[in-house]
């Protein structure tokens, strides 16, 4: 209940209630842009400022090691359990979704330790970077195993109608997406300011607060408010799904946090490290991967990701998974 009645997390509920009753309460696309782009920036900075301060160390490449290694068994596993109830890209696109991480429930963990005072690692925004990309390899690769494995005329029709509403006129090629995917504005943003960070030190961070410590808070209570209202938008795409499918976006969360904090404790990680990669392991994309995915395989239902990984699965995160990780790692390692 304490975390409830953070302001931030209040703005988010209340961008709930507002979507829900069709409010026509708006954050203009650009506004939200920029929201998330400072967001980004001033995580990179603190993430940079901290590992100005603690150098290269064993413990941030067993960190970033564990980040790698969850980004290619979590989409794996999800495509394995997801292809039993999906047609195959289908499931390949919801693995990938959930393969990958949300910048934003990161950024909300990382502020929620702020306020309580939980020490973690700021190369753990590095480990977020380091995550994004494998989902992405991951569904182009076995989307074209899939399309070879059941090569027939209706799923031939279906990628030729696809593939012309793509104005390149084909499908993209795998070195395509990987570059677009690494070249990302955001992602380049968030290891560009980290890079500011660390050639800063101190003297930057002091420099920096009023910008990167006092606005943070007040910029994501904003930012969550307009996720509220995309959340609340974006529940009609659930209507008429499998149970099966709300079990999951609700049930795989726990499940990969839980995967997070069996490497955690295997490679020794303190505690905020691996609540941290809990809740990176536990988030799904909505922004990056999907929009991926719509060229990538074009055969694969949006509705369907977009509406798990935002309508059910960050809310979620959002309200019960990010304390309830911390809680657990904080108990469980010591």
């Amino acid at each position: 209940m304490q975390s409830l009645l953070d302001p931030a997390i209040l703005f988010f509920i209340f961008g709930i209630l507002a979507g829900l009753m069709k409010s026509n309460l708006e954050i203009p696309s650009q506004i939200a842009k920029f929201l998330s782009l400072y967001l980004l920036m001033a995580l990179g900075l603190k993430g940079g400022f901290a590992l100005a301060h603690s150098g290269l160390n064993l413990q941030l490449v067993t960190s970033l090691g564990c980040a790698v290694a969850l980004a290619l068994i979590v989409p794996a596993l999800s495509y394995l359990a997801l292809k039993r109830i999906l047609p195959a890209l289908d499931a390949v696109a919801v693995a990938a979704t959930y393969g990958s991480v949300s910048a934003v429930t990161f950024i909300t963990a990382v502020q929620y330790m702020d306020t309580h005072a939980l020490h973690y690692g700021g190369h753990m925004a590095a480990a977020m970077a380091l995550m994004e990309s494998p989902a992405i390899l991951f569904a182009v690769i076995v989307a074209n195993a899939v399309r070879k494995r059941h090569a027939n005329v209706d799923v031939a029709n279906a990628v030729a109608g696809a593939v012309a509403q793509d104005k390149a006129g084909t499908l993209p090629t795998l070195g395509k997406i990987l570059h677009e995917s690494l070249t990302d504005g955001a992602q380049l943003l968030l290891l560009g300011a980290m890079l500011v960070g660390i050639l800063s030190g101190e003297a930057g961070k002091v420099s920096m607060q009023p910008f990167s410590g006092d606005l943070f808070k007040g910029m994501l209570a904003f930012f969550l408010l307009d996720m509220g209202l995309k959340v609340a938008r974006n529940l009609g795409q659930l209507r008429g799904k499998s149970p099966l499918l709300i079990a999951y976006s609700l049930l795989a969360p726990l499940a990969h946090a839980g995967i997070a904090l069996i490497l955690a404790a295997l490679f020794g990680l303190p505690a905020g490290d691996a609540a941290l990669l809990m809740v990176l392991a536990a988030s799904a994309s909505y922004i990056a991967v999907p929009a991926v995915l719509r060229f990538a395989i074009p055969e694969a239902s949006p509705a369907l990701y977009l509406g798990m990984s935002l309508g059910l699965t960050f809310p979620f995160n959002i309200l019960l998974g990010i304390p309830l990780y911390m809680t657990i790692a904080h108990r469980v390692l010591i």
